[in-house]
């Protein structure tokens, strides 16, 4: 091992990651080819679909080993073969001397992926694998082909296998779990792998969290705690689902913390010296990485029981959990008895894990011809890699071999288990769930601030009226008081000025009395009548007087009368303000118990959104145990019908009234009750109705029935008439749905289509709903009786617009589009259907192509990188492209590119254009 470790440490290959497909026939290179080519195109256009469809909270369940074909009848996932690369170990000293005079009995190919196995002097079989890695490939470039693409694909949310497989002494242990701790160099694919994992999460967010375990005589052990020594798997009888709950779990925080978990399972693993190697692992060790993140989705809208949102009711977002786990799996090294030189318990070890080996090999066998019956039950590694073999992760085989011409059978073995390997299909599916929990918290939460508010309100609400109830009975007794000391004061007054009036009559009287008898004494009794008539007069000027006295005590008592008609109607004035206070108080306590009944109206707001958290939960179980037969996209369908149900009563179950999943809504109102809401004049009901027929359109076996019912045409005329985003936004993501079939493209195009999605670009703000329209105008540009109309009716140019908005997503959605369009553009040149110049260079795209062929997210440049080369293959193109700068691109990505079938494409078009070789030898460079 020290010998492999110090051959597999030095390497001069150039770093990169090759990922291309190479079917295992090993016979016919062309066919190899063809199959490559091809297979990466099916498999980038499945990725990309799948990827446009992730935004309706698709949700897949694991798979058992040998159910391949239960799986793709589902339709639930996207093919995925078993991707197998050969390692070959350079000569150790013993073979060095042993083997002095003798050939290799292998020789490797690595540019064409095959190796050659001598029979004898004169015969060799040819094998073709998916990569072929000489004794001088680094460790790095055995990660990245190998490993990498398998832990990109458990960050995304998928599950993944890596595994070793070969005889012993070959560096299984070496490739895979190299600690590196002297030379950074030489870590192994658990290290880089871990490294890759923490380096793209949040840790804030995210978690990642490890379990390392060996298979040893049978027995599945704990690594980290080796007290746990006889760990169960347990199977759910649903969905065929393995898990250890007995194995301790560890969540890693950083690099330094994984490498301490690994030298700790390293030191509890057993090893043996063997005649074939002086620390051979006895076990089966794996490793087990689970990626837990979470995914920022729109947020549903939680809507009431009685069809409208309470101004309680807010928005909710439901987090989405993306749960990714990566094994990594390091067999025990198979042999042979007698050139082991096993005895004893040493001898037993052997025997189980030779054991252990035949019965993968017989799974193997089986996934690969097909067969009824695949014996998983035969051993415990079986059982434990039941998901990586037919079922739903992303599976990369490394087999080791060895040189040296004595072991040539084990080597032949080790190959043929490989080749077997490439053969078998699995069903990738996304494994994606809501965080139902979260929510649970959010709503408990929102739900005890809504009532703390409400009685906070309630609180103030009770002393405001207390306080007016208060400020009124103090108002009143102030008016009281006033009236009764005016009152009062009048009364005392009036009695005052009449007592005044007599007392001052009195006097007058009693003055007038005195007067006339002295004149009386006084008159001459001589003059009797001229006296006579003087006393008369005074008489009459005394009654004169009293006259006046009484019309002024007349005109007193009517001013005291009118001064006491002026206080009574001040206290009538008074008595109304009073019935006034006492009906505003009436008033009050009336409101006081409106806001009651609104309090009791709350709470029963309050308890249907508990009621309504209940059944998301039991919703939620419902629809895990469906996940085998709907696939992934039943969580967004849920609630979309749900959002639909709540919003049109008309479309809930009349017998208990629970939500109905899209499915059983579809059989109960049927397709055409379904679209003629599309024309509703609730803009509500418009939005939740397209909701639906987009998720209906998101299932293949759906599209043709929504096509035929005017469906699509319902669709482009909410695009044409509706002024709302997102009606837009879910409108065209349907379209983008249903242009993924070439029937329905070209009746697309003929009802103007892509002018209305032209339109829409032109209009929308929203990065999503640009998206959305990006992904239908991409669909219909991979049609190739289209081209012409497409770009007459600005297809092209509502591209080219889109890249205004600088949004990851839409670019690679428009670099899509642009790499679909040149390919089909390249295909009709090849077979005489077009001539001139592309369309593409017509209408202005490559400068933009050229800005982007380096582009920093890989979804954008894989898609640029794939235009340049499609429009590099015509020579009418060749003198635009270099004064557009495309040839130092093309240049690049013949050298740099990652993907191996891209770069032999960009030579092809280098070489096999004079105009390309006359520039790059004019300027001096090779390529």
């Amino acid at each position: 091992m020290a010998a492999a470790g110090a051959a597999f440490g030095s390497n001069t290959y150039r770093n990169g990651a090759h990922r291309s497909s190479v079917k295992a026939d090993g016979k016919s290179l062309a066919a190899n080819q063809s199959f490559k080519s091809s297979s990466s195109a099916s498999s980038s256009s499945a990725s990309s679909s799948f990827k446009s469809r992730s935004l309706q909270f698709r949700k897949s369940s694991p798979a058992a080993l040998g159910g391949a074909n239960g799986a793709a009848k589902d339709g639930g996932g996207v093919p995925g073969r078993v991707r197998v690369a050969v390692r070959l170990r350079p000569r150790n000293a013993e073979e060095l001397a042993a083997d002095a005079d003798f050939a290799d009995c292998v020789e490797l190919q690595p540019e064409l992926k095959r190796l050659k196995l001598r029979k004898n002097n004169w015969d060799t079989d040819t094998y073709a694998f998916d990569e072929v890695f000489t004794e001088f490939a680094s460790q790095k470039r055995v990660y990245e082909v190998v490993a990498k693409p398998v832990v990109e694909s458990v960050l995304e949310g998928y599950n993944g296998t890596v595994m070793a497989y070969g005889q012993t002494g070959t560096g299984k242990t070496y490739t895979l779990g190299k600690l590196g701790e002297e030379d950074t160099a030489a870590r192994g694919i658990m290290v880089r792998a871990m490294e890759d994992i923490l380096g793209d999460i949040s840790l804030e967010a995210d978690s990642v969290s490890v379990s390392y375990l060996q298979l040893y005589m049978e027995t599945i052990q704990d690594l980290l705690n080796p007290s746990n020594d006889n760990i169960s798997i347990v199977e759910d009888p649903k969905t065929g689902d393995v898990s250890l709950p007995g194995a301790t779990l560890v969540e890693v925080r950083d690099q330094q913390n994984f490498l301490e978990l690994l030298r700790l399972g390293e030191a509890h693993r057993f090893a043996a010296n063997t005649k074939l190697n002086t620390e051979s692992s006895r076990s089966h060790a794996i490793l087990m990485v689970n990626v837990k993140r979470y995914v920022k989705e729109k947020d549903p809208v939680l809507p009431m029981e009685n069809g409208s949102n309470s101004h309680s009711a807010k928005t909710f977002k439901a987090p989405i959990i993306r749960k990714g786990k990566l094994v990594v799996v390091d067999l025990a090294g198979s042999e042979r008895i007698d050139k082991s030189g096993s005895e004893g318990h040493t001898l037993e070890e052997a025997k189980s894990i030779n054991l252990s080996l035949s019965a993968l090999g017989k799974c193997i066998n089986a996934l690969a011809e097909n067969s009824a019956h695949v014996p998983v039950r035969d051993s415990k590694l079986t059982r434990l890699l039941r998901d990586s073999f037919g079922g739903t992760a992303r599976t990369s085989l490394v087999i080791t071999i060895g040189p040296s011409p004595r072991h040539r059978g084990e080597t032949m073995s080790t190959i043929m288990f490989g080749q077997r390997a490439m053969k078998v299909e699995n069903m990738l599916k996304l494994k994606e769930e809501f965080d139902y929990k979260s929510l649970s918290r959010r709503l408990e939460l929102q739900l005890d601030k809504l009532i703390a508010e409400h009685e906070r309100q309630q609180k103030a609400f009770d002393d405001e009226i207390e306080r007016i109830h208060a400020e009124s009975e103090m108002q009143i007794a102030e008016t009281d008081r006033k009236y009764a000391d005016a009152l009062e004061k009048e009364r005392i007054k009036y009695q005052k000025e009449y007592m005044e009036s007599i007392k001052k009559i009195e006097e007058q009287l009693v003055g007038d009395q005195q007067k006339h008898d002295n004149d009386s004494a006084t008159v001459s009794h001589n003059d009797y009548y001229s006296n006579g008539e003087v006393s008369s007069i005074s008489a009459l000027d005394e009654v004169a007087d009293l006259k006046k006295l009484l019309e002024k005590e007349t005109i007193l008592k009517k001013a005291a009368e009118e001064e006491l008609t002026n206080h009574k109607r001040q206290l009538y004035q008074s008595k109304l303000m009073e019935a006034s206070a006492t009906s505003e108080i009436l008033k009050l306590r009336k409101l006081l118990e409106d806001e009651s009944r609104q309090k009791q109206k709350l709470e029963g707001e309050i308890a249907i959104l508990q009621s309504q958290l209940l059944q998301l939960s039991f919703d939620a179980d419902e629809r895990r145990r469906q996940l085998d037969r709907t696939g992934s996209g039943n969580d967004s369908n849920d609630l979309d019908c749900l959002t639909a149900q709540v919003k049109n009563p008309q479309l809930s179950d009349s017998e208990n009234g629970e939500k109905a999943s899209v499915a059983k809504l579809f059989e109960q109102v049927g397709l055409h009750k379904i679209l003629s809401l599309l024309e509703a004049d609730d803009a509500d009901v418009r939005i939740h109705a397209v909701k639906v027929v987009a998720n209906l359109a998101a299932e293949e076996a759906n599209q043709q029935k929504i096509v035929e019912a005017g469906g699509l045409m319902s669709l482009l005329n909410l695009l044409r008439s509706s002024d709302d985003e997102t009606i837009h936004r879910v409108a065209a993501g349907a379209i983008a749905n249903l242009a993924m079939n070439e029937t329905n493209q070209e009746l697309i195009m003929a009802q103007g289509g892509i002018r209305l999605l032209s339109t829409t670009a032109a209009n929308a703000g929203d990065p999503q709903t640009l998206r959305m329209v990006a992904g239908a105008i991409a669909n219909l540009c991979g049609n190739d009786k289209l081209q012409t109309m497409l770009r007459s009716e600005g297809g092209i140019k509502a591209l080219l617009g889109m890249v205004r908005c600088g949004h990851p997503d839409v670019l690679a959605q428009v670099a899509r589009g642009i790499a679909n369009f040149a390919k089909c553009e390249s295909r009709a040149s090849a077979q005489g259907a077009k001539t001139g110049r592309s369309l593409l260079i017509e209408d202005s795209a490559l400068p933009w192509i050229v800005q982007n062929a380096n582009n920093e997210a890989s979804a954008i440049r894989r898609h640029i990188e794939l235009a340049l080369c499609h429009l590099a293959q015509h020579e009418v193109n060749a003198k635009d492209m270099i004064s557009g700068g495309a040839l130092w691109e093309l240049v690049r990505i013949s050298r740099d590119c990652s993907r191996e079938d891209i770069r032999t494409l960009a030579r092809r078009s280098l070489s096999s254009s004079s105009t390309f070789k006359a520039e790059l030898r004019r300027l001096r460079m090779d390529y």
